[in-house]
């Protein structure tokens, strides 16, 4: 149960981290294309005299005023999904929670006003900056990136909130670092695409669709390199929401299956065991864990005697004031792995330690531990450590023997198995196992986990929930990031159009260059988000993850898809227009 809590809070952490992400990338697109838009009017106020620091100045209030609204509706909004959680999660706790504080509030403005100035003030400072001469030459002027300073305080400002935000050192460095990366990643192999199509494709003996495709892409690779990064960013984050969140949830379902066991039988006596077995094949039971068991009290590790007083961790103190639950068999159970060292089947002096409590009492391979069984000493040394899933439902041990036989040790037997259902009015299984051997202890867990896994549907119905809200605000994203060169398109088909240019040529090199866009982007998302996924399986949440060999196909299919969808949806005016409408909305924007 709280291994199942610590996920959830951690996917949930993950998704605060992957929607600031996407938000970053949202605000440095918008501020790209508002200060696009309103270079010409900023050389105009420069002609009729207004200073830089004045233009600086009431582009800054007006961009600072929407960003202080615009957090002050987001905080409003995780106020409305915050009721939706305590709805989705409710029964999980008797108390009432709290009223929500100034803290939570103050870190949304910060998180808010953090993108604000990290993503979006650079473009627009830059306004002040645009040359008078621009009302005659359109050429001059141009957006360009921020200086090196300022983008890289930005984001280590940023990038210190995300790892606040994630609320664990490793999700946030991986998270943070990965995303770091892969923005490198995706310019540099957007850039060497570019470079590679304006060779790949020559100007005689293409098609021409084709060859002005390539050429438009060629002609401006700065925007290419942008709306590649940008898309690729956000795809990145959806495909790698999609994937934790599938695993996990099949993770947490799988961890109570239907045949898990609700009954666990112990003191089970060596001379009962063949009668017993038989009984659960006669009643069906064909899959049940059946172990030895030893109870065995930690003497010393290496020689020195082990006492409570020596150890100040309360869980260490409470393992050595107790009997372990020692087991043996020539092989390791099947869900446990070993993760350290060998484990050599009839070893006489060796023996597998479970891994948490080899660190909880700082054992290492190589050491001696001596036991007390029933009286006599048994000694032997750590050749394996094992990783044991505590939440498998299944008979776990601590410390196991590799061998198949230890005559010289009492052990009685634990087994674990799912009860038979009997028809109404027949004896129940429990009471006729009970009556046969009545000396067993039988442990009906079946209440747990049926309690279990109602607080695992309630989890996943809050996971979905805020997967499908954070998907929808990645999709507008993806939309803004095709669109974002919407003007310069614009521009360039009124002038293909004013030279002759058909609107079906047009169309196809529109779906050319948006489906090549889009691929790219999609198959270099896919690819990083198998690394990265990968990190956090193995590293934060801690769960076995297999990827699929059809994500890098189904990215970029997607990122094809989604591009032709949004550059479809923005540019589907321009191709139906006049040519002359066309032309005087490309000149006044």
């Amino acid at each position: 149960m709280r291994q199942t809590l610590d996920r959830a809070g951690q996917f949930l952490h993950l998704v605060a981290v992957l929607a600031a992400l996407l938000a970053a990338v949202a605000v440095g697109i918008a501020a790209r294309s508002f200060a696009q838009r309103h270079l010409d009017t900023c050389a105009m106020l420069r002609v009729l005299g207004l200073p830089q620091r004045r233009i600086a100045l009431a582009y800054s209030l007006e961009f600072g005023l929407v960003g202080v609204i615009a957090s002050g509706v987001g905080i409003l909004l995780g106020l409305v999904v915050q009721q939706v959680f305590v709805v989705l999660l409710g029964g999980l706790l008797d108390a009432s929670l709290p009223p929500p504080g100034l803290a939570p509030a103050g870190f949304g403005l910060a998180v808010g006003l953090t993108l604000l100035v990290a993503f979006g003030l650079p473009p627009i400072l830059q306004l002040a900056q645009v040359p008078p001469l621009r009302v005659i030459r359109r050429d001059l002027g141009a957006t360009r990136a921020a200086s090196l300073s300022v983008l890289l305080a930005g984001i280590a400002g940023f990038a210190a909130l995300l790892v606040v935000a994630a609320a664990d050192l490793k999700l946030g460095a991986i998270t943070v670092g990965g995303f770091g990366v892969a923005w490198g990643v995706f310019a540099a192999a957007a850039w060497g695409a570019v470079m590679l199509l304006r060779r790949l494709v020559p100007d005689a003996g293409a098609p021409r669709w084709l060859l002005l495709a390539t050429r438009q892409l060629a002609a401006r690779p700065g925007f290419a390199v942008l709306q590649v990064s940008a898309l690729a960013l956000g795809l990145l984050a959806l495909i790698l929401l999609v994937l934790l969140r599938t695993d996990l949830v099949d993770s947490w379902r799988n961890a109570t299956p239907p045949d898990t066991p609700d009954r666990f039988v112990i003191n089970i006596q060596p001379d009962q065991a063949d009668e017993f077995m038989a009984e659960l094949g006669s009643a069906g039971v064909t899959r049940f864990d059946w172990y030895p068991m030893i109870r065995g009290r930690l003497l010393a590790v290496n020689g020195r005697e082990v006492k409570v007083d020596d150890y100040t961790d309360d869980r260490a103190r409470r393992l050595v004031d107790r009997e372990f639950n020692i087991s043996h068999g020539a092989q390791p159970p099947e869900h446990n792995t070993v993760v350290a060292g060998r484990w050599i089947a009839e070893e006489t002096d060796g023996l597998s330690v479970e891994e948490g409590l080899a660190k909880t009492l700082g054992l290492r391979l190589g050491d001696k531990l001596r036991f007390d069984v029933a009286g006599s000493q048994v000694e032997a040394g750590i050749t394996s450590l094992r990783k044991v899933d505590w939440a498998s439902m299944r008979v776990n041990f601590f410390v196991m023997l590799p061998r198949a036989k230890l005559p010289e040790l009492a052990a009685t037997y634990i087994a674990a198995y799912r009860a038979p259902a009997r028809a109404v009015g027949q004896p129940s299984f429990d009471n006729e196992m009970a009556r046969r051997f009545p000396n067993i202890t039988s442990v009906d867990v079946s209440a747990q986990i049926q309690q279990i896994r109602q607080v695992l549907d309630q989890v996943i119905a809050a996971v979905e929930f805020l997967f499908v809200f954070t998907l929808a605000a990645g999709l507008l994203v993806l939309f803004a990031a095709v669109s974002a060169t919407r003007e310069s398109r614009s521009r360039e088909f009124a002038l293909m159009r004013a030279m002759g240019a058909g609107s079906r040529l047009l169309a196809q090199v529109q779906r050319t260059e948006l489906l090549g866009v889009g691929v790219l982007a999609g198959s270099l998302a896919a690819g990083v988000s198998l690394v990265i996924a990968w990190a956090l399986a193995h590293y934060v949440f801690e769960f076995s993850w297999r990827p699929s060999p059809w994500v890098p196909l189904a990215g970029a299919l997607t990122g094809g898809l989604l591009a032709l969808a949004a550059g479809w949806f923005s540019l589907r005016g321009v191709l139906r227009s006049p040519v002359a409408a066309t032309l005087r909305r490309a000149t006044a924007e």
